[in-house]
């Protein structure tokens, strides 16, 4: 029974020999573990149907969650120009470069109109695959003309923030963008039209310090991300040991910095909601 005894070799994948498995098929839940199909995960707005973790989400497909149908997109030739000829490890232009044809984007913002349950809204969707989901002046030029669009229309505005911050390779020219589109948030606000905020993971820096914190109705997704400088910045600067949870979205509702947290999965509903409570009718085709 020498046989018997003896190891066997393990089996071994030839390199030379391509895998049957397409690769991108599954993802591994951040929050459980938990290994998915991403299809089933796309199907479920990319929360994981385990434990609820929430998947970061682009911008297009968030559009698609909060739009009943086709949306007119504005301004989507708006690009950066590099006005600081940054370079540190990397050139800018070269991030730019490579973060377009990585999202297939300009910016890291789409800016569109069309109907949430018949409410006729103007959307801004920040896309942190583009360097982060930074704030340059692109960014906060087509915000600043989708609340003008928003006025001119007398339509409510929603805006979606996953961002970094400020963009630093812009320098003060990134950080004017935060004055300038609270300037536009504030005639907003004179004409008594509604302004929904929505914080996503994460939503950090200048975008916290700014537009992402003044909704009429400050809404966050589950777990997300939200504050100025980074847990790690502020334990180096404090030296102090943060609280369990701090800056994520259920530690700043219990403290009353957000109104509400809702899952991805009923974000337009609760929107629809919102709206109605502040006065607005749907549209009703003849």
């Amino acid at each position: 029974m020498a046989w018997f005894k003896k190891a066997r070799k393990p089996i071994a994948a030839d390199p030379e020999k391509p895998s049957r498995v397409p690769e991108g098929l599954w993802v591994k839940c951040t929050g459980c573990s938990q290994v998915l199909y991403n299809k089933d995960l796309a199907q479920n707005l990319s929360v994981c149907p385990k434990c609820g973790f929430h998947f970061r989400m682009g911008s297009l497909e968030r559009l698609r969650t909060l739009f009943d149908g086709p949306w007119t997109e504005y301004d989507s030739g708006l690009a950066s120009t590099d006005p600081l000829k940054f370079t540190d490890t990397k050139p800018y232009a070269g991030r730019l470069k490579a973060s377009s044809e990585a999202t297939g984007m300009k910016d890291a913002v789409v800016v569109a109109s069309g109907r949430i349950d018949g409410y006729e809204a103007v959307v801004a969707a920040m896309e942190y695959g583009f360097i982060g989901g930074s704030m340059g002046v692109v960014v906060g030029e087509k915000i600043t003309r989708g609340i003008e669009r928003a006025l001119s229309t007398r339509r409510p505005m929603i805006i979606v923030s996953c961002s970094g911050g400020a963009r630093m390779m812009e320098g003060a020219l990134s950080l004017m963008q935060m004055a300038k589109i609270c300037a536009a948030l504030a005639r907003l606000d004179q004409e008594g039209l509604p302004y929904i905020s929505i914080l996503t993971d994460p939503t950090t820096g200048g975008v916290t310090a700014s537009f992402a914190m003044l909704g009429d109705l400050n809404i966050a997704e589950p777990g997300a991300l939200i504050g100025f400088a980074g847990p790690r910045v502020i334990e180096q600067t404090i030296r102090q040991k943060l609280p369990e949870g701090f800056q994520r979205s259920e530690f700043l509702l219990e403290h009353g910095m957000l109104d509400l947290i809702v899952d991805r999965r009923e974000m337009k509903g609760a929107i629809t909601k919102a709206l109605r409570f502040m006065g607005q009718q749907p549209l009703v085709e003849s």
